[in-house]
């Protein structure tokens, strides 16, 4: 009866019936964020002023946590979120509510739900809260040690935060992997570049998902190892895993780099019947560089008009279809055409432009880009300092300079690459030394760029003194050395820098020959010269345009006509190049007509004719006594559309000054377009000489002094004249002038191979180790000569 009479007290409704409730019916809404943030949080904070529940059943407790979880995305949520609505306040707001969820969490006992604790977990990692975040994992990890999806969140963290070695630790330390976490450590560690380590996860991990196999064809088409990609998506096929655009993406841009281009059409065939070609702009976008790289751009072209959507890296593989094809004009109409230019479209110009060396029109895309608003990357600072290298820009480069520094670009190895070389080519090799001394790390790009500016500017003892210091070497940095040598005429330390880059090891290429038989050439080494034929035989690089062209011209220069003329007409392909050269060939060995009609043998298939051709040309009409047809090429030379050089003039002179016309050859000096090299007043200096025209060889004498005041030529030529015409006392005069202005002719020098090695002599100076036996044998032999020429006479007398 006394229960009966008690007065009922209004009992307090439990929390999990309204808050379930609450979040049942807002979770899609929440997820979808289209209600005010802010009106489950004000109802969970009326909830927490009540307390938590008393006595609360499991599916009470469980429907609580739930809550708690739930509102934990909330914060989440708000944290990342780029555009939260206008009536909610900022993410930094949603800190202290978080950290206030926490603690009711844990005084509530809510805090050991794993759901509750992964949620915790997630939310200190969006707010980036590194201290907190680890110690949510260890809440996690007590709550379920073989939570995967706890790891796997970690390891990606560790990954996004770049602590590949605390990730890798995490991993190796996990209860059970999952594909997950397979896949992340193998796509960080591919993109790091540590394959070695990547391939170890990769054939360890027991099953794989599309991801799985993605991330690794994805990393070795990024460390180009084309082959090894595509092996593992023929894994991937009889694994029967399905791949999906990004797989079809890098599967084609694996085999354009493996250079399979049958299977890149097949995969192509296989991307259409999944339905990929047509939903994914990505695909499309490929399809256009794979038809760009077989050389088809109609078909490029083709794609790109038949996308519905076409996005910036549709308009950049547009552009790069003209840039390709030479169409420059064309590749600008596009970039002036699409609707959204960033950085890789401009990019792509400007490297088309160096590459095809219109330093000048790279410079001026660079300058406009910067207009555009667009921010220069890696690519872009490189091909447009090496644009500034090609024009001796010092200027311009140290304005490029200063802006990679400021973007934080210079300690790049290739932008510090294309720095040295700009500098080195504007003859400022200290500032190159600068920059690569200041390198934190130093690739052997970067060591090859140095060793070749200082080749460049002719400082081989330093070239040699990096070379050595080189921590490896490859193919490049040998043929930097090489040609170094052979290019500031040393052709006997070439030719020893490549018998060492044989005894190392190193397979020469293309390039190393044609270094190598250059400086046959010109030492007129024929058994050096056949040992290297006998090497592009052995390598099967004999065929190649290049090295057939070298071959040609070694043998030309060597006195070998007939192997150099049967070189030339086994090429199976030839450039203007290749027939210049064996014109040229022609025209040293005497055969002047010969090289006249090969040049016109060379008009007839067609191969336009470039300004070395003419100079050959004209050469050969020169030492072959044609006044005439050195005339009439000199004038077609316009009808090309080439501008006579200071070498061409030269040889014109060289021309008539041997035909005796001096006048003529005076005149044609005299309205030359631009100022006349000290080459061609010398000629005609020597052609008055041998005519002993006095007046016009002061003249020309008087010309050549003001051009090159240290040049001995016009004296010693002006004084040869006048000893020639009995002018002594003026011979004798201009000689002590030369005294007086302490000028010394350069002594000749003449070389002579025994054995295999070079032996140099110099007219007047004893430099060669054994110049006093050389000298006794000398005496010897003239004295020997002498008695014979004593006997000779005694027999013709009559006498014993």
């Amino acid at each position: 009866m006394r229960a009966a009479v008690r007065t009922k007290r209004p009992r307090r409704p439990p929390p999990a019936a309204a808050t379930a409730q609450l979040a049942s019916s807002s979770r899609p809404k929440l997820e979808k964020a289209q209600v005010p943030l802010t009106l489950p949080l004000k109802s969970f904070k009326l909830r927490l002023a009540n307390g938590p529940p008393l006595a609360p059943t499991p599916k009470a407790f469980k429907s609580y946590a739930e809550t708690c979880a739930t509102l934990l995305r909330l914060c989440r949520a708000t944290a990342t979120s780029h555009a939260a609505p206008a009536s909610s306040s900022s993410s930094s707001d949603r800190l202290p509510l978080a950290l206030s969820l926490h603690a009711h969490t844990v005084r509530s006992g809510v805090a050991a739900d794993r759901s509750v604790a992964s949620h915790l977990l997630t939310t200190y990692a969006a707010f980036a809260r590194a201290a907190e975040r680890d110690r949510a994992f260890g809440d996690c990890v007590a709550a379920d040690a073989a939570c995967s999806f706890t790891y796997d969140f970690m390891v990606s963290e560790h990954v996004k935060a770049g602590d590949i070695a605390s990730a890798r630790r995490l991993f190796d330390g996990m209860p059970e992997r999952s594909v997950v976490s397979y896949t992340t450590m193998v796509d960080a560690l591919m993109k790091r570049g540590r394959v070695a380590e990547a391939v170890e996860l990769y054939e360890q991990c027991p099953s794989g998902s599309v991801a799985f196999f993605t991330a690794t064809i994805s990393g070795f088409v990024r460390n180009e190892l084309h082959h090894n990609a595509l092996a593992v998506f023929r894994k991937m096929v009889s694994c029967r895993v399905r791949p999906n655009g990004i797989t079809f993406v890098c599967m084609i841009k694996a085999c354009v780099g493996a250079g399979e281009f049958g299977l890149a059409m097949s995969i192509v065939g296989l991307a259409i019947k999944s339905n990929f070609f047509e939903s994914s702009i990505e695909v499309q976008n490929s399809l256009i560089t794979l038809h760009l790289r077989m050389g088809d751009a109609d078909a490029a072209r083709k794609v790109f008009d038949e996308m519905d959507v076409k996005d910036v890296v549709s308009w950049t593989a547009l552009l790069d279809v003209y840039s390709e094809s030479g169409d420059l004009d064309g590749a600008r109409r596009v970039l002036d055409a699409m609707p959204e230019r960033n950085e890789v479209s401009w990019g792509t110009l400007i490297a088309r432009h160096e590459q095809r060396g219109n330093a000048a029109e790279a410079v001026k895309l660079y300058s406009q880009m910067l207009a555009d608003g667009c921010r220069p990357n890696i690519s872009c600072f490189s091909s447009v300092l090496s644009a500034c290298a090609s024009l001796e820009d010092l200027r311009g480069g140290a304005r490029i300079h200063a802006r990679s520094l400021k973007m934080g670009s210079s300690t790049n190895v290739f932008v510090s690459s294309s720095l040295i070389d700009m500098y080195c080519k504007c003859n400022k090799c200290r500032d190159a030394q600068t920059i690569f001394d200041t390198l934190p790390q130093k690739n052997i790009v970067c060591w090859n760029s140095l060793v070749s500016g200082y080749s460049y500017n002719g400082k081989m003892v330093e070239a040699m003194y990096l070379f050595k210091k080189m921590p490896a070497r490859n193919l490049a940095s040998w043929n930097t050395i090489i040609s170094g040598y052979a290019q500031n005429r040393q052709f006997v330390d070439a030719l020893k820098s490549f018998n060492a880059m044989l005894a190392s090891g190193q397979v020469p290429g293309e390039i190393t020959f044609s270094s190598v038989l250059l400086a046959c050439a010109n030492l007129c080494s024929l058994v050096t010269g056949k040992m290297a034929h006998a090497k592009t035989i052995k390598l099967g690089i004999e065929e190649s345009i290049f090295i057939g062209t070298a071959l040609s011209d070694m043998y030309a220069k060597s006195g070998d006509l007939q192997s150099s003329k049967r070189m030339f007409y086994q090429m199976p392909e030839r450039n203007d190049v290749t027939w210049t050269a064996m014109i040229q060939g022609l025209a040293e060995n005497g055969f002047a007509e010969e090289s006249i009609i090969l040049f016109e043998d060379m008009m007839a298939t067609g191969m336009k004719p470039n300004e070395h051709t003419f100079l050959a040309l004209l050469f050969a009409c020169s030492h072959g006594g044609l006044v005439e047809q050195a005339m009439h090429y000199f004038e077609k030379m316009q009808a090309w559309g080439i501008s006579p050089k200071e070498k061409h003039y030269t040889c014109m002179v060289d021309v008539l000054a041997r035909a005796g016309r001096l006048a003529e050859a005076e005149a044609l000096l005299m309205k030359t377009p631009s100022k006349s090299e000290a080459n061609s007043w010398a000629a005609l200096l020597s052609a008055c000489n041998t005519y002993r025209n006095e007046e016009i060889a002061e003249r020309a004498a008087k010309r050549l002094h003001e051009l090159e005041k240290d040049n001995t030529a016009g004296y010693v030529l002006l004084s040869n004249m006048y000893a020639s015409c009995g002018r002594w006392k003026d011979a004798a005069r201009i000689r002590v002038l030369m005294k007086g202005t302490t000028l010394k002719k350069d002594g000749g020098c003449s070389w002579v191979q025994v054995r295999g090695q070079y032996h140099a002599f110099f007219s007047w100076e004893a430099k060669h180790p054994l110049s006093m036996e050389i000298n006794e044998i000398l005496d010897l032999l003239m004295w020997e000569s002498s008695l014979d020429f004593v006997s000779s006479v005694d027999y013709q007398c009559g006498q014993p």
